[in-house]
Protein backbone atom coordinates (compact mmCIF):
# COMPACT_ATOMS: atom_id res chain seq x y z
CA UNK A 1 0.00 0.00 0.00
CA UNK A 2 1.20 3.39 -1.04
CA UNK A 3 2.07 5.98 1.22
CA UNK A 4 3.65 8.90 -0.42
CA UNK A 5 2.75 9.12 -4.49
CA UNK A 6 3.69 11.74 -6.53
CA UNK A 7 1.81 12.16 -9.97
CA UNK A 8 4.08 13.61 -12.71
CA UNK A 9 5.55 16.41 -10.52
CA UNK A 10 7.33 19.07 -11.23
CA UNK A 11 8.54 22.47 -10.24
CA UNK A 12 9.81 25.23 -11.91
CA UNK A 13 11.70 28.73 -10.50
CA UNK A 14 11.35 31.20 -12.64
CA UNK A 15 13.25 29.65 -16.45
CA UNK A 16 15.03 26.97 -14.20
CA UNK A 17 12.96 23.60 -14.34
CA UNK A 18 14.02 22.38 -10.89
CA UNK A 19 12.12 19.00 -11.19
CA UNK A 20 9.76 17.93 -13.92
CA UNK A 21 7.67 14.29 -14.51
CA UNK A 22 8.73 12.99 -11.32
CA UNK A 23 6.45 9.82 -10.23
CA UNK A 24 7.22 7.50 -7.61
CA UNK A 25 5.36 5.61 -5.03
CA UNK A 26 6.74 4.93 -1.53
CA UNK A 27 5.18 1.97 0.42
CA UNK A 28 3.88 1.80 3.69
CA UNK A 29 7.10 0.36 5.93
CA UNK A 30 9.38 1.04 3.10
CA UNK A 31 12.96 2.28 3.21
CA UNK A 32 13.54 4.09 0.78
CA UNK A 33 16.76 6.29 -0.58
CA UNK A 34 16.89 9.29 -3.24
CA UNK A 35 20.44 9.62 -4.78
CA UNK A 36 22.33 11.77 -7.07
CA UNK A 37 24.93 14.29 -8.23
CA UNK A 38 24.51 17.61 -6.73
CA UNK A 39 21.93 19.72 -8.34
CA UNK A 40 19.96 16.67 -9.39
CA UNK A 41 16.86 18.20 -7.23
CA UNK A 42 17.11 16.15 -4.31
CA UNK A 43 16.58 18.81 -1.65
CA UNK A 44 14.23 20.71 -3.72
CA UNK A 45 12.17 16.87 -3.66
CA UNK A 46 12.38 16.97 0.22
CA UNK A 47 10.93 21.03 -0.09
CA UNK A 48 8.02 19.89 -2.02
CA UNK A 49 7.33 16.47 -0.21
CA UNK A 50 7.39 18.21 3.26
CA UNK A 51 4.96 21.53 2.10
CA UNK A 52 8.24 24.26 1.89
CA UNK A 53 6.78 24.84 -1.33
CA UNK A 54 4.22 23.77 -3.75
CA UNK A 55 5.19 21.94 -7.30
CA UNK A 56 4.48 23.53 -9.91
CA UNK A 57 3.12 20.46 -11.70
CA UNK A 58 1.71 17.58 -10.87
CA UNK A 59 0.08 16.08 -7.46
CA UNK A 60 1.15 14.75 -4.22
CA UNK A 61 -0.63 12.03 -2.38
CA UNK A 62 0.05 11.28 1.05
CA UNK A 63 -1.99 8.69 3.30
CA UNK A 64 -5.11 8.48 0.43
CA UNK A 65 -5.13 12.51 0.72
CA UNK A 66 -3.76 15.30 -1.42
CA UNK A 67 -0.89 17.61 -0.27
CA UNK A 68 -0.18 19.44 -2.94
CA UNK A 69 -0.74 23.09 -1.76
CA UNK A 70 -1.01 22.02 2.49
CA UNK A 71 1.69 23.98 4.29
CA UNK A 72 4.46 22.97 6.44
CA UNK A 73 2.95 22.76 10.01
CA UNK A 74 -0.15 21.01 9.07
CA UNK A 75 2.04 18.11 7.29
CA UNK A 76 3.73 17.59 10.27
CA UNK A 77 0.52 17.25 12.24
CA UNK A 78 -0.20 14.31 9.65
CA UNK A 79 2.56 12.96 10.17
CA UNK A 80 5.38 13.91 7.76
CA UNK A 81 8.54 14.83 9.85
CA UNK A 82 11.85 15.97 8.54
CA UNK A 83 15.42 16.44 9.67
CA UNK A 84 17.99 19.04 7.54
CA UNK A 85 21.23 18.86 6.32
CA UNK A 86 22.38 21.63 9.24
CA UNK A 87 21.71 19.79 12.70
CA UNK A 88 18.83 21.64 14.42
CA UNK A 89 18.58 21.09 18.06
CA UNK A 90 18.69 23.62 21.33
CA UNK A 91 22.68 23.44 22.25
CA UNK A 92 22.42 24.79 25.41
CA UNK A 93 19.89 22.41 27.05
CA UNK A 94 20.58 18.70 27.81
CA UNK A 95 19.31 15.71 26.26
CA UNK A 96 16.74 14.77 27.72
CA UNK A 97 15.34 18.93 28.22
CA UNK A 98 15.82 19.05 24.81
CA UNK A 99 13.31 15.68 24.09
CA UNK A 100 11.22 16.92 26.89
CA UNK A 101 11.02 20.40 24.90
CA UNK A 102 9.82 18.05 22.13
CA UNK A 103 7.19 15.83 23.84
CA UNK A 104 5.64 19.10 25.08
CA UNK A 105 5.18 20.98 22.03
CA UNK A 106 3.70 17.71 20.61
CA UNK A 107 1.44 17.17 23.11
CA UNK A 108 0.26 20.49 22.78
CA UNK A 109 1.65 21.34 26.54
CA UNK A 110 4.65 23.91 25.82
CA UNK A 111 2.86 27.02 26.27
CA UNK A 112 1.14 25.63 29.35
CA UNK A 113 2.52 27.12 32.51
CA UNK A 114 1.14 24.49 35.01
CA UNK A 115 0.75 20.49 33.98
CA UNK A 116 -0.93 17.92 36.13
CA UNK A 117 1.12 15.84 38.18
CA UNK A 118 -0.44 12.19 35.92
CA UNK A 119 0.23 14.44 32.67
CA UNK A 120 3.76 15.55 33.98
CA UNK A 121 4.57 11.81 34.25
CA UNK A 122 3.17 11.03 31.35
CA UNK A 123 5.76 13.37 29.25
CA UNK A 124 8.84 11.70 31.30
CA UNK A 125 7.77 8.80 30.50
CA UNK A 126 7.03 9.10 26.95
CA UNK A 127 10.93 11.25 26.99
CA UNK A 128 12.49 7.99 28.76
CA UNK A 129 10.85 5.94 25.60
CA UNK A 130 12.55 7.97 23.23
CA UNK A 131 15.41 7.62 24.55
CA UNK A 132 15.69 4.42 24.87
CA UNK A 133 14.87 4.15 20.95
CA UNK A 134 17.60 6.43 20.24
CA UNK A 135 19.86 4.80 22.56
CA UNK A 136 21.01 7.51 24.34
CA UNK A 137 19.79 7.29 28.01
CA UNK A 138 23.30 7.06 29.07
CA UNK A 139 23.65 10.72 27.85
CA UNK A 140 20.20 11.76 28.81
CA UNK A 141 21.93 14.51 31.59
CA UNK A 142 24.94 15.92 29.18
CA UNK A 143 24.82 19.39 27.45
CA UNK A 144 23.86 18.72 23.56
CA UNK A 145 26.42 21.60 22.85
CA UNK A 146 29.04 19.14 23.90
CA UNK A 147 28.20 16.14 22.59
CA UNK A 148 29.83 14.41 19.16
CA UNK A 149 28.55 15.76 15.81
CA UNK A 150 27.03 11.88 15.51
CA UNK A 151 24.89 12.44 19.29
CA UNK A 152 23.87 15.43 17.94
CA UNK A 153 22.15 14.19 14.90
CA UNK A 154 20.80 11.50 17.05
CA UNK A 155 19.36 13.89 19.13
CA UNK A 156 17.25 15.69 16.16
CA UNK A 157 16.25 12.92 15.06
CA UNK A 158 14.95 11.60 18.89
CA UNK A 159 12.92 15.36 18.30
CA UNK A 160 11.46 14.09 15.39
CA UNK A 161 10.60 10.89 16.49
CA UNK A 162 8.45 12.80 19.28
CA UNK A 163 5.54 13.62 17.00
CA UNK A 164 5.61 10.03 16.08
CA UNK A 165 6.12 10.34 12.26
CA UNK A 166 4.49 8.19 9.68
CA UNK A 167 7.28 9.30 7.01
CA UNK A 168 10.52 10.33 8.18
CA UNK A 169 12.86 12.55 6.04
CA UNK A 170 15.94 12.16 6.36
CA UNK A 171 18.72 14.66 4.53
CA UNK A 172 21.82 13.23 4.74
CA UNK A 173 21.70 11.80 8.23
CA UNK A 174 25.25 10.64 8.11
CA UNK A 175 27.06 13.86 6.74
CA UNK A 176 29.99 14.54 8.20
CA UNK A 177 30.40 11.82 10.98
CA UNK A 178 33.61 9.24 10.91
CA UNK A 179 33.07 5.66 10.61
CA UNK A 180 31.80 4.62 13.77
CA UNK A 181 29.08 7.15 14.10
CA UNK A 182 27.88 6.60 10.61
CA UNK A 183 27.62 3.07 11.45
CA UNK A 184 25.49 3.79 14.77
CA UNK A 185 23.75 5.87 12.20
CA UNK A 186 22.90 3.35 9.79
CA UNK A 187 21.62 0.59 12.70
CA UNK A 188 19.27 3.63 14.11
CA UNK A 189 17.45 4.22 10.93
CA UNK A 190 17.48 0.21 10.13
CA UNK A 191 16.05 0.18 13.91
CA UNK A 192 13.57 2.74 13.25
CA UNK A 193 12.18 1.15 9.49
CA UNK A 194 12.45 -2.68 11.27
CA UNK A 195 11.51 -2.12 14.94
CA UNK A 196 9.21 0.86 14.71
CA UNK A 197 7.75 0.56 11.50
CA UNK A 198 8.72 3.68 10.32
CA UNK A 199 8.17 4.53 7.22
CA UNK A 200 11.84 6.38 5.97
CA UNK A 201 12.60 8.07 2.69
CA UNK A 202 16.30 9.97 3.33
CA UNK A 203 18.75 11.47 0.63
CA UNK A 204 22.57 10.32 1.10
CA UNK A 205 25.81 10.10 -0.63
CA UNK A 206 27.39 7.07 0.65
CA UNK A 207 26.82 4.76 -1.44
CA UNK A 208 27.81 1.76 0.98
CA UNK A 209 25.06 3.02 3.35
CA UNK A 210 22.54 3.19 0.27
CA UNK A 211 22.98 -0.29 -0.94
CA UNK A 212 23.11 -1.73 2.20
CA UNK A 213 20.07 -0.72 3.69
CA UNK A 214 17.51 0.16 1.25
CA UNK A 215 14.62 -1.45 0.18
CA UNK A 216 14.57 0.85 -3.13
CA UNK A 217 16.77 3.64 -4.09
CA UNK A 218 15.47 6.17 -6.50
CA UNK A 219 18.30 8.00 -8.83
CA UNK A 220 17.85 11.73 -9.99
CA UNK A 221 19.91 13.59 -12.89
CA UNK A 222 19.55 17.01 -13.73
CA UNK A 223 15.77 17.09 -11.67
CA UNK A 224 14.43 14.04 -13.90
CA UNK A 225 14.41 10.11 -12.36
CA UNK A 226 17.21 8.56 -13.85
CA UNK A 227 16.61 5.16 -12.61
CA UNK A 228 14.37 3.36 -9.53
CA UNK A 229 14.71 -0.66 -8.18
CA UNK A 230 16.48 -2.43 -5.58
CA UNK A 231 21.07 -2.16 -5.26
CA UNK A 232 21.30 -5.11 -7.30
CA UNK A 233 19.39 -3.09 -9.78
CA UNK A 234 20.30 0.32 -9.74
CA UNK A 235 24.23 -1.26 -9.27
CA UNK A 236 23.97 -2.72 -12.22
CA UNK A 237 22.32 0.19 -14.62
CA UNK A 238 24.52 1.40 -17.22
CA UNK A 239 22.78 5.01 -16.76
CA UNK A 240 22.97 5.05 -13.37
CA UNK A 241 26.83 3.89 -13.71
CA UNK A 242 27.41 6.50 -16.21
CA UNK A 243 25.85 9.38 -14.49
CA UNK A 244 26.21 8.76 -10.76
CA UNK A 245 29.01 5.83 -9.68
CA UNK A 246 31.50 6.56 -12.09
CA UNK A 247 31.56 3.99 -14.46
CA UNK A 248 31.30 4.87 -18.47
CA UNK A 249 28.45 2.83 -19.88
Amino acid sequence: MSLLELQSVGRRFGALQALSNISLNVDQGELRAIIGPNGAGKTTLFNLISGFFPPTEGAIIFDGSPITAVNPAALVRRGIIRTFQITEIFLSLTVAENLRAAVETAMGLNLRPWVSRATRARIEARVAELMDIVQLTAKADRIAGELSHGDQRVVEIGIALSRAPKLLLLDEPTAGMGDEETHLMTALIRRLNKDQGITILFVEHDMAIVFGIADRITVLDNGSMLAEGNAAEIAANPRVQSAYLGNAA
